[in-house]
């Protein structure tokens, strides 16, 4: 009866590896779409979905200038930066037309913000400057966001 048991456990593994194999190729295929990819879908995309889009690629933009900024590659890591802040005023830009992701966008584009501050202290004095600029620049994206869903604010 012993060996029963013990048979009936290596099948149930054996069979539990079996399943393992057979989803792992699903989860490998269900990998994050890469920034080429996201750029490419841009304009294809309905209006209504390109602020999603473009926070997903500023996003990946700033693990980019993150990574660089901090292995000492200031000159790239600041023409990343330039993309995380021209594809978060496209975000805003497409948000506010489309009426769509307004509050996704400004809360991503707000913790983008907390990163780059993060990001700021920890680089030379001289690569801050930069990052100063992308953060002012971020501040007046979400300022543009907050104002559109929240008109009647701005009269008082």
């Amino acid at each position: 009866m012993l060996k029963a048991g013990k048979s009936r456990g290596r099948r149930a593994f054996t069979a539990g590896l079996a399943l393992l194999a057979a989803i792992f190729p699903t989860v490998a295929a269900c990998k994050e779409p890469t920034l080429a990819e996201l750029k490419g879908r841009l304009s294809d995309a309905d209006i209504g979905e390109r602020p999603k889009l473009c926070v997903q690629i500023s996003e990946l933009q700033l693990d980019d200038a993150d990574k660089l900024y901090r292995s000492g590659e200031s000159d790239k890591g600041h023409a990343a930066l330039v993309d995380v802040v021209a594809f978060s005023e496209l975000a805003r830009d497409y948000s506010i037309q489309s009426h769509k992701h307004e509050k996704q966008s400004e809360i991503a584009i707000r913790k983008m913000v907390h990163r780059l501050i993060g990001l700021k202290q920890a680089v030379t004095f001289i690569d801050q400057k930069p990052i100063q600029d992308a953060i002012d620049r971020l501040q007046k994206i979400r300022d543009d966001l907050l104002l559109a869903m929240f008109p009647q604010g701005a009269n008082k």
